[in-house]
């Protein structure tokens, strides 16, 4: 835990940026029926009968001190689509030395993933690229890109029936290039000196200054 907490304390380096990712799960459902339109200026009623379209997935992405984002949509969580999270990050961040990474502690979030779809040379390569920095167990609240996630689900994705994975790319795509263009960052207020004053740690009465 103040691995992350003294991660997110750190000032913006450009040579050493901070990106958070975390998934989000979404199933795909469209209306039974077409909803009745009650004419105008009168909001149309929508049918409460839906038909699942399968599942899919979001990869939230945030750099949280700039705003910066590369959230996008996938057909599904795996080794291969991790990869490609991990690509389109490296691209994004091509001149800097390191990219510090915090994710949670899914399985799917590994070295293999990137071997696997790159083969070992190439994967072990990308993956050097990253300090993966892992929330702890039952402590995925520490991951900023948790924010992402949230308001994904408010400003986007909301309450409407996405049919299909291409309209769930369009839509994300939509939202997150935006996003991007507004730089919304993210302030993380939580410090270590808070957490050990909310989780009492045995022995540590003190912070240091840094902290």
């Amino acid at each position: 835990m103040e691995d992350v907490l003294r991660l997110y304390a750190r000032r913006l380096d450009p040579i050493q940026p901070v990106v958070c990712l975390d998934e989000k799960p979404v199933v795909l459902h469209d209306s039974k029926r077409t909803g009745r339109n009650l004419g105008p200026g009168r909001i149309a009623r929508r049918d409460y009968e839906y038909r699942r379209r399968g599942t899919a997935n979001v990869y939230c992405i945030v750099e949280p001190l700039t705003g910066r984002r590369l959230t996008h949509a996938t057909a599904r969580r795996g080794y291969r689509e991790f990869a490609q999270a991990l690509t389109r990050i490296a691209r994004r961040y091509q001149t800097a030395k390191v990219i510090h990474l915090v994710v949670d502690n899914l399985s799917v979030h590994c070295e293999q993933a990137c071997i696997a779809t790159y083969g070992r040379r190439r994967g072990r390569a990308l993956w050097r690229r990253f300090r993966v920095h892992f929330t702890p167990k039952h402590g995925s609240w520490l991951n900023a890109a948790e924010m992402e996630v949230s308001l994904l689900s408010r400003e986007c994705l909301g309450t409407r029936r996405l049919p299909t994975l291409a309209i769930l790319t369009h839509q994300v795509r939509t939202w997150s290039r935006q996003a991007d263009r507004d730089r919304r960052a993210i302030r993380w207020r939580f410090r270590v000196c808070d957490a050990r004053r909310k989780f009492r740690y045995s022995g540590i009465t003190t912070c240091r200054s840094e902290d």
